[in-house]
C-alpha cells in the first residue's frame, strides 16, 4: 500500500500557509474534483483525499499535531503516545505513564462493505459551500445506542430502515462513542453508554481500586475485576495513594490494528472514618514512634 500523501501537497500550499490560503486552496480543489462535476475515474478518491487534508489543516489543534507527528498522529495502529485525551469527568491527575493512541482517532473510508469513518467528505463540502452537489449524494444514516460492554465485546443490533425493512447488523468489538460504520447502502453512527466502574480512553481502560491503609503500608495481594476476569495484583509495601498499576493487554480490542489496550488500576488508600479503641491505641503508638 502506498504511503499517504502530505496534506499540504494535496492542497497545493506551503506549510506556512495562512488559514485563508488553506480555505481558498480547498475551495478550488474541491470544486475541481467533486464527482458531480469531474467524471474522471479517480475524481471521487481525490475529492475524499482533499477533504481529509482540509479537515486536519483547517483545525488549529489538529494542524499543530500533524506538523509535529505527521500521519502517525491520526493512525490508531501506530502506537504513538498521545496527550491527555478525552477523559471526561474522571480525575487522572494522579496517573503516570498512561498512553493513548494519539491525540485524535482517525480513519478514512477505504473500500470494503463495512468500514469506519468519522467524517463524510460530501458533508464537509456541503457545509463549506452550502446545498447543491452533496445533498443529492448523502447516504442514509442511522444512529443506535449500545452499552459499554456491548462496545467492548461487539454485538448484533436490529435497525429499521427508511423503507420500514428491519435489518440485523454486526457491531464489531472495540467501537467507541462517535464511531461510524459504513455498510453497503447506509451508515450507522454509534453512541456508547458509560460504565459505573470502567472509564475508557481509546483502547485503554482506567479503574479506581480502594485499598486499606494496612495493605498500602505492609503490601500484599489484591483481587481486581477486569473487563472479563478477575486478576491478582501485587501491592508493594509502602504503596502511596493514587499509585498506578498497568495491566498490559487487559483493555479493549483495537478497532483498527492488532491487540488490545491496557487496563490501568489506580490504587487509592482509604482512610477509615471511624476507629475502634484498639485501632486508635495502635495509631497513637505509631505517632509516638514517628515523633522520636
Amino acid at each position: 500500500m502506498s504511503a499517504k500523501r502530505d496534506y499540504y501537497e494535496i492542497l497545493g500550499v506551503e506549510k506556512t500557509a495562512s488559514e485563508a490560503a488553506i480555505k481558498s486552496a480547498y475551495r478550488k480543489a474541491a470544486l475541481k474534483y467533486h464527482p458531480d462535476r469531474n467524471k474522471a475515474p479517480d475524481a471521487e478518491e481525490k475529492f475524499k483525499e482533499i477533504n481529509e487534508a482540509y479537515q486536519v489543516l483547517s483545525d488549529k489543534q489538529k494542524r499543530q499535531t500533524y506538523d509535529q507527528f505527521g500521519h502517525a498522529a491520526f493512525d490508531p495502529s501506530s502506537g504513538m503516545g498521545g496527550g491527555a485525551g478525552p477523559f471526561g469527568g474522571f480525575d487522572f491527575s494522579g496517573f503516570t505513564g498512561a498512553s493513548g493512541q494519539g491525540p485524535f482517532t482517525w480513519s478514512s473510508t477505504r473500500g470494503g462493505s463495512a468500514d469506519f469513518d468519522f467524517s463524510d467528505p460530501f458533508e464537509i463540502f456541503e457545509q463549506f459551500f452550502g446545498g447543491g452537489f452533496a445533498s443529492a449524494r448523502r447516504r442514509p444514516r442511522y444512529g443506535i445506542n449500545i452499552d459499554f460492554m456491548e462496545a467492548v465485546d461487539g454485538c448484533n443490533k436490529e435497525i429499521t430502515l427508511d423503507n420500514g425493512k428491519k435489518k440485523t447488523i454486526k457491531i464489531p468489538a472495540g467501537v467507541d462513542n462517535g464511531t461510524r460504520i459504513r455498510f453497503d447502502d447506509f451508515d450507522v453512527s454509534i453512541s456508547v453508554g458509560t460504565h459505573p466502574r470502567f472509564k475508557r480512553d481509546n483502547a485503554d481502560v482506567f479503574v479506581d481500586e480502594y485499598i486499606s491503609f494496612s495493605l498500602a503500608a505492609l503490601g500484599g495481594e489484591l483481587k481486581v475485576k477486569t473487563l472479563h476476569d478477575e486478576l491478582k495484583i501485587r501491592v508493594r509495601p509502602g504503596t502511596q495513594s493514587h499509585t498506578l498499576i498497568r495491566l498490559r493487554g487487559e483493555g479493549i480490542k483495537r478497532l483498527r490494528g492488532r491487540g488490545a489496550g491496557d487496563l490501568y488500576v489506580r490504587l487509592i488508600v482509604q482512610v477509615p472514618e471511624k476507629l475502634t479503641r484498639e485501632q486508635k491505641r495502635w495509631l497513637e503508638n505509631w505517632r509516638t514512634l514517628d515523633q522520636q
